[in-house]
C-alpha cells in the first residue's frame, strides 16, 4: 500500500471520474473517454491500485479465443469512493451537503 494518497491532479480526477461512471472499464476504454495516453493512464492507475482506491482483475477468457491480448478491468473501491466524496464535499464547501442530497 502507498505511504500517502495519490495527488489528486487533473488527470486524476478524470479517471477517478471515469471509473465512478462506470464500474469494470478496460484500460482501453478509461484510455477512449479521459483522452488521456497509456504512458499516463497505466502508471496513474497503478498508482491508485496501490492506494487500494481501484482495484482490478483480469479478462478471463483465454486470448487465443479472442484473437487479442486479454484486457484488465479497473473499479473503484469503497476506499476510493469515500476519498471521491470527502474530496467533493471539501470543494464544495458549504454546499456539501447538496452533494449527499
Amino acid at each position: 500500500m502507498a505511504d500517502k494518497p495519490p495527488r489528486l491532479t487533473p488527470q486524476t480526477a478524470r479517471v477517478l471520474d471515469c471509473l465512478i461512471s462506470g464500474s469494470g472499464l478496460s484500460g482501453v476504454e478509461i484510455g477512449r473517454l479521459t483522452g488521456l495516453a497509456s504512458g499516463t493512464l497505466y502508471p496513474l492507475l497503478l498508482r491508485l491500485e496501490d492506494a487500494r482506491w481501484v482495484s482490478s482483475e483480469w479478462e478471463t477468457t483465454d486470448p487465443s479465443e479472442l484473437g487479442r491480448p486479454r484486457r484488465r478491468f479497473y473499479s473503484m473501491t469503497n476506499l476510493g469512493l469515500a476519498f471521491v466524496r470527502r474530496a467533493a464535499a471539501a470543494q464544495l464547501g458549504p454546499l456539501s451537503r447538496l452533494a449527499s442530497a
